[in-house]
């Protein structure tokens, strides 16, 4: 089955063909990563605008360069949730054009159900059920993967996302956006004891997450030197970020592992491309005798192969919406 697959929740614009869930054609991606640094964030009419000027020629991009035609298409898929809404609308009203011009059916995807399934174009012999850490820019969720559509949320963030607290954080530091990777270069310059950072535990569930603490206290001791003319280690805090962090998110995976008896262990989303965070888990699963799964760096950032595959799964188990499909800026998993 040959699914067409749009991505436009955020700042990148993503177009790709993907067979039968897990053979990538082809995924062609127009990041507005540029177009958003000056302000330091996503500004979400600019996404918009941007997402709807590229979406038909990437569309006809991808086309060309699998060799394919329209008739060839089997499905459409879109992501329809969560998002920046107005970038979410670009992507699924395209993906309604699309499926009726072509007659074919059009697949409604989770944006985070998407991120986990690149794992699936990563490792074809990963199968459910395994627990997958997802970590993009605006989500943060430990998830019990009993099933390719069957996933049940053991714990989440309760305000900040990981990848929210990198940007800002960011931001403080000079760094630009968006902030992961420069985090992540200078983290790899820096001492990770420099500084201590807290690691927040919220309420009664374990697996529940905070990061807007540990956001605040990187910014309160960058506004303390600059106010008092003490000197800043930034790779330091880098480091010292990343740390804490990583051991947030490592330590809650693993105990819940532990607890539900999983052996294999995923990891999705744009901050899995966190190199402290990938050697801290492997280092932690190696210990623990358990596979681990984390998508190449290309996959980990929002792209259309991750939805086509994840529509694949949701088309088998029957997921399928007409010309009514609405997008929402908020959805549970």
């Amino acid at each position: 089955m040959l699914i067409l697959s749009v991505e436009s929740s955020c700042d990148e614009t993503a177009v790709a063909l993907v067979k039968d869930g897990r053979c990538v054609l082809t995924d062609q991606i127009f990041s507005q990563a540029d177009l958003h640094a000056v302000y330091g964030g996503v500004v979400p009419e600019i996404a918009a605008r941007s997402h709807l000027e590229v979406i038909s020629l990437l569309a006809e991009r991808a086309l060309t360069a699998a060799g394919i035609t329209r008739a060839d298409v089997d499905a459409v898929a879109c992501t329809y949730a969560p998002g920046l809404i107005g970038a979410v609308l670009v992507g699924v009203n395209f993906a309604k054009s699309a499926a009726l011009a072509l007659g074919v059916p059009l697949i409604p995807v989770h944006h985070i159900r998407g991120h986990i399934a690149a794992n699936y174009i990563a490792y074809p012999e990963l199968e459910p059920p395994f627990l997958c850490l997802a970590i993009s820019g605006g989500n943060t969720m430990l998830v019990d993967v009993r099933g390719y559509t069957d996933m049940h949320i053991l714990g989440q963030t309760r305000d900040d996302a990981a990848g929210e607290c990198f940007d800002k954080s960011a931001r403080v530091l000079g760094l630009g956006y968006p902030g992961g990777k420069p985090i992540d270069d200078l983290a790899k310059r820096g001492d990770d004891t420099r500084y201590e950072l807290p690691r927040p535990y919220v309420g009664q569930n374990p697996y529940d997450m905070s990061f807007s603490g540990l956001k605040t206290a990187v910014i309160n001791i960058a506004h303390h030197c600059e106010q008092t003319g003490e000197p800043l280690d930034k790779a330091g805090l880098a480091a010292s970020l990343c740390r804490a962090v990583s051991e947030s998110l490592v330590g809650r995976t693993m105990a819940a592992a532990k607890e539900l008896g999983y052996t294999k262990i995923a990891v999705a989303g744009g901050v899995a491309a966190n190199s402290r965070i990938r050697a801290d888990f492997t280092a932690a699963c190696e210990k623990a005798g358990c596979a681990l799964y984390i998508p190449p760096m290309k996959l980990c950032g929002d792209n259309g192969a991750m939805i086509g595959a994840q529509g694949y799964y949701e088309y088998l188990a029957g997921r399928t919406a007409d010309s009514r499909l609405n997008a929402y800026a908020t959805m549970p998993l």
